[in-house]
């Protein structure tokens, strides 16, 4: 039997990873020509020679809820000894085939390693320009030591420690062992002078001979898609290097309550994600060092943060009872844990801070955006919207604060989207639709002209892969504009446009013919994406407006979108959609990757730390999963833009059916009751 895509449902199911693309395909595909037919793009040299071995794929085992199947090593042919000793040869993970030869024979999941893809991720987390006071916890300092002398029996440890009081004022009382061990050489080698490594003046961390002028920290903001690294100088607080990457916990969940129940449903469910967030930040740390020509044992300080799921995956601490009410922590504040205990592959003595969390499901890189943005000094009332597969709200101003969490999902990362894809070259990001005509045009990232302006022979790199997050989010918008879906959502039957087309049931709209995609298949919106769209946005409005209703206050004065994602989306269109409340579009504006600039302000101004801990603890969390309004409130934020709240804002931009549109519903329900009255 066919399913709506025209697959036969017996067919094994393959899904990649992070793309999250799925798709039937036939017993006995390559893996490759698996990726293919669905636009998911893998490195593939020697045509399947057997000799490049850049195709390499991961082959996920466990069981997967959120995929809905089994996956095994066992659901692809079995590897030939040719192929087994070229993976050999390139040191691979015994998990790891060769999407070329292997065949798909069964349900599988598969990983597509960074290495592997032919369009890198486009990780959109830059660090911004900020004023930092320069104060960091790790301080380097020369001190010139006494020699030891007969009947003078202090030991070297003793006398570094009287060096740094007498020429620093430091009461320096511990010393990492691994900094003991090699204490004596180095103060000999130096000829009794070394550069000291301090951490907040109370701990010996690392030494060197003579004067050494290098110290540096990594901030790090653990998204629950992305991961964001800064590798900063402790001395001028510069960013010397930026190094970003996929979190490959994906593959175990898009969403964190898919994480949640990978551990509970698998024995070594929390090992893994365990591991492979340890594995990744290595791999940052390093890549960050290499770019000034280091090596990651060079940093001596780390500020993580990361939402309460990650902490807990990070820390190897089960997340399981952050599953369900009352979603306890099992740790509120901040920690200060050796990066060699964690597994992190810095320097031996260094310590990683990680900032404290507020609540069960708002953790430290909200603390981040707090610390980075200062909601307690401001007069305005500002509404800053953190928005990711975990929507993370905060309002207030100096009088007060508020915050909650929104369990928006993952279709504004392009995933549980048709053609969905991550932010990579040839993703559709922008989106334009005439509203006379209902044509569109489209921007895809790689390519700064829209589609309109593209020739017949366009090269392949300029075609459209899919849809990211940006570009699902004005295309609904756009087609809403254009009055081709209603205030409810549906596709409207009498728009009068080829590019509308009908099913059985429901509609779907042709944003890309065959000729301006990679695949040559068109790309189409859905009437599953936009509802898997309005219910992000409706979870995500309505936590913000029950923090508006416990502050009292109608409107808000300003609306930050922080986040890589909140960064490239056009205020108009995230409010046309009904994403945030109504505000001035003029106050409506991007603050970048807030998180990791509060991890960043944290790894060089040390009084950071304190007052981070105490924005966790002053700030009120309203738990939007038993608050009663909520339901209310997200019922009508399904619509868009909204069913109740006005839009004074875009009186001159939203169209002017919406009134009809709303009456022609409600008649329809009106219909529909008299309807069930008659057959009662």
């Amino acid at each position: 039997m066919a399913n709506d895509n025209g697959h036969n449902a017996d067919q094994p199911l393959t899904i990649f990873m992070p793309s999250g693309r799925r798709s039937r395909v036939a017993d006995g595909t390559t893996i490759l020509d698996a990726a293919r037919s669905m636009g998911v793009e893998i490195e593939s040299i020697c045509g399947g020679k057997l000799t490049c071995g850049k195709c390499k794929v991961k082959i996920e085992n466990g069981q997967f809820q959120k995929h809905g199947i089994t996956s095994s090593t066992t659901h692809i042919s079995p590897e030939s000894a040719e192929e087994r000793a070229l993976l050999d040869r390139m040191n691979s993970d015994p998990e790891h085939r060769l999407s070329c030869v292997a065949c798909v024979s069964g349900d599988v999941l598969v990983t597509v390693p960074e290495e592997s893809r032919a369009k890198k991720q486009v990780i959109r987390k830059s660090a911004t320009d900020r004023a930092i006071n320069v104060n960091p916890a790790v301080r380097q300092v020369y001190i010139e030591v006494d020699k030891p002398a007969l009947g003078e029996h202090r030991g070297d440890w003793g006398r570094v420690q009287s060096a740094l009081k007498e020429q620093w004022d430091m009461d320096v009382e511990e010393i990492d062992i691994h900094v003991l061990r090699k204490l004596q050489p180095i103060l000999r080698k130096g000829k009794w002078t070394a550069t000291a490594t301090v951490w907040h003046e109370k701990e010996l961390i690392a030494i060197d001979p003579g004067y050494v002028d290098s110290a540096y920290g990594l901030a790090v903001d653990i998204g629950s898609t992305t991961i964001a690294a800064y590798l900063c100088d402790l001395r001028t607080g510069e960013v010397v290097a930026t190094e970003s990457m996929m979190n490959p916990q994906v593959t175990y969940g898009e969403d964190l309550m898919s994480r949640v129940s990978y551990a509970m449903m698998n024995d070594d469910g929390l090992d893994k994600m365990h591991t492979a967030i340890l594995d990744a930040l290595n791999k940052v740390a390093a890549r960050a060092a290499k770019q000034i020509g280091k090596r990651a044992n060079s940093i001596v300080d780390a500020v993580f943060v990361g939402n309460t799921t990650m902490v807990h995956i990070l820390m190897g601490v089960s997340p399981v009872e952050l599953g369900g009410a009352p979603f306890a922590l099992a740790n509120r504040d901040a920690m200060d844990v050796k990066a060699r205990d964690m597994g992190l592959k810095l320097n031996k003595s260094a310590y990683v801070h990680i900032l404290p969390s507020e609540a069960g499901h708002v953790g430290a890189d909200n603390v981040g955006v707090l610390v980075a943005e200062e909601l307690d000094k401001q007069d305005d009332k500002v509404l800053i919207v953190d928005i990711g597969t975990n929507g993370e709200i905060a309002l207030g101003n100096i009088s007060t604060m508020f915050s909650a969490s929104s369990p928006t999902g993952p279709a504004f990362e392009g995933a549980q989207i048709a053609y969905g894809m991550r932010a990579a070259p040839g993703a559709i990001e922008r989106v334009r639709i005439d509203p006379e005509t209902k044509e569109p045009k489209f921007k895809v990232i790689g390519e700064e002209r829209f589609s309109d302006t593209w020739s017949e022979d366009s090269p392949s790199e300029q075609l459209a892969a899919g849809i990211c997050g940006s570009g699902i989010i004005e295309v609904i918008a756009e087609l809403f504009l254009a009055g081709i879906i209603n205030g409810a959502g549906q596709f409207k039957r009498d728009t009068g446009s080829d590019r509308v087309r009908f099913g059985e049931k429901t509609g779907v709209y042709i944003l890309a013919t065959p000729d301006q995609t990679t695949t040559g298949e068109e790309i189409l919106v859905t009437q599953d994406d936009v509802r898997a769209i309005q219910l992000g946005k409706a979870a995500l409005y309505a936590g913000a407006k029950l923090l508006m209703n416990h502050a009292g206050t109608p409107t808000v004065d300003r609306v930050l979108l922080a986040g890589a994602f909140g960064s490239y989306i056009d205020p108009k269109y995230a409010m046309v959609l009904g994403l945030i409340p109504d505000c001035a579009l003029d106050k409506v504006y991007a603050v970048g990757n807030a998180a990791g600039d509060g991890a960043r302000i944290a790894l060089l101004d040390k009084t950071k730390r304190p007052y981070a801990q105490e924005l966790a603890h002053t700030i009120r969390y309203i738990e939007t999963a038993v608050d009663p309004s909520f339901q209310d409130i997200f019922v009508s934020a399904i619509h868009i833009p909204n069913k109740t709240d006005p839009y004074p804002h875009l009186a001159d931009i939203l169209p002017k059916q919406t009134e009809e549109t709303t009456a022609d519903e409600s008649a329809g329900r009106g219909g529909r009751r008299r309807k069930r009255r008659r057959s009662a």
